[in-house]
């Protein structure tokens, strides 16, 4: 299926770029003139007969699977992909809530009912993840932590920050950082091979239908990652 896409898609693909080469062609023996006409993200070929119209397609990138340069490299990446895999759901679910949780108090005029609304979703949220979240490891903490990075577009300190307060959200850091796990820690595909690693395994993973989609609140150039990378 994946395959006739593809061919699809090129097809199609190189058929809007003729078409932009030229704004007059000719059929064989008819000589019906076709006329081109184009606006933003629109091309329509038309004749007598024929009206024919292509839209601009959203870039298809189909990822192989990781090309190890060594066993070392291939070790790291199955570690990381198992997880990712494991840590993901949770990244999703719980931007949601936070989503979810910013939405509304927007709405919510009273500091006082802010509060008071904030801890209740605090709370629910602590309850909904805390025993899931003691059996993560510290390397699954910090892989968690990264991808509600890339899920909110702020950090765990800084989202701790907004609904605690600083002198928490700096506690809150001191004790992640007795297990190694910084809850400052970003999300950087391009600079930071482990976050490349993560991101290749997330893109691989939605192609397979292995995980859920979920698109990120950061800007990530993965395609200049892969050349930087590769």
């Amino acid at each position: 299926m994946l395959k006739h896409l593809a061919i699809l898609y090129f097809f199609l693909l190189s058929f809007v770029l003729q078409a932009q080469q030229k704004n007059r062609v000719f059929l064989n023996d008819t000589s019906k003139e076709r006329v081109l006409v184009t606006s933003p993200g629109l091309y329509m070929i038309k004749d007598d007969s024929l009206a024919v119209e292509a839209v601009n397609l959203d870039e298809v990138l189909l990822l192989g699977p990781f090309k190890f340069k060594s066993r070392a490299e291939r070790r790291t990446y199955l570690i990381l992909h198992r997880k990712t895999k494991k840590v993901w759901p949770y990244a999703v679910l719980a931007s949601e809530r936070l989503t979810e949780l910013n939405e509304r108090l927007n709405s919510i005029e009273s500091k006082h009912k802010k509060k008071k609304y904030t801890k209740i979703v605090q709370k629910y949220i602590e309850d909904e993840f805390s025993e899931e979240l003691k059996k993560l490891t510290k390397t699954e903490g910090q892989i968690l932590v990264k991808l509600m990075y890339r899920q909110t577009g702020e950090t765990t300190f800084e989202v701790i920050k907004e609904l605690r307060s600083g002198w928490n959200a700096f506690w809150y850091n001191t004790t992640a950082s007795l297990f190694n796990i910084s809850l400052k820690e970003t999300y950087d595909p391009l600079h930071v091979r482990e976050d490349y690693y993560i991101e290749h395994i997330l893109r691989r993973g939605f192609q397979k239908n292995e995980l859920d989609r979920s698109e990120p609140a950061i800007a990530i150039d993965f395609s200049a990652s892969m050349k930087r990378w590769n």
